[in-house]
């Protein structure tokens, strides 16, 4: 018979707390942003997902690599935003929240990856104060087509 005291529970119980209440330090992952020099919304999202606890390598291209690098890699022309980052195999396109990444890498979708078209104001990256606009996070899937992956509303964090 085991028996185990309270106090050899004790990390049990921290590690239990840990991943509950700071979901965040639970979970990290390395990614790749490609963009090009001086773009001051990329560097904030960035900071954004290493806030999270996630590392984030910085790769700076010339404008036209970078436009070239998206279409080679599936994204099209309509859905493109100023960066793209590369983590376990998907893409991450624009200005996409920690959240949504996180869940995209617990469900493992067959898909390329998210997207948020454009620079919408509020999101990661593109905060301007209080103001905010709704926004979508696509799921890119490999055949060019999207679907909804998450809503932002005016209010939403």
């Amino acid at each position: 018979m085991i028996t185990r005291t309270a106090s050899s529970l004790r990390p049990v119980w921290l590690a239990v707390l840990a991943i509950t209440l700071l979901p965040g330090a639970a979970f990290s992952a390395s990614l790749e942003m490609l963009t090009t020099g001086g773009c001051a919304c990329c560097h904030a999202w960035a900071r954004h997902l290493r806030e999270a606890g996630h590392e984030v390598a910085v790769k700076e291209l010339a404008m036209g690599q970078l436009i070239k690098m998206k279409l080679d890699a599936g994204i099209p022309t309509a859905l493109m935003a100023c960066h793209t980052a590369r983590v376990e195999g998907y893409l991450i396109e624009g200005h996409v929240p920690e959240r949504e990444v996180r869940r995209l890498l617990d469900e493992r979708p067959k898909a390329l990856g998210l997207v948020v078209p454009g620079m919408p104001v509020g999101s990661p990256g593109m905060e301007a104060g209080n103001k905010r606009e709704p926004y979508e996070v696509l799921l890119l899937k490999k055949d060019g087509s999207t679907e909804i992956f998450a809503r932002y509303d005016a209010q939403s964090e």
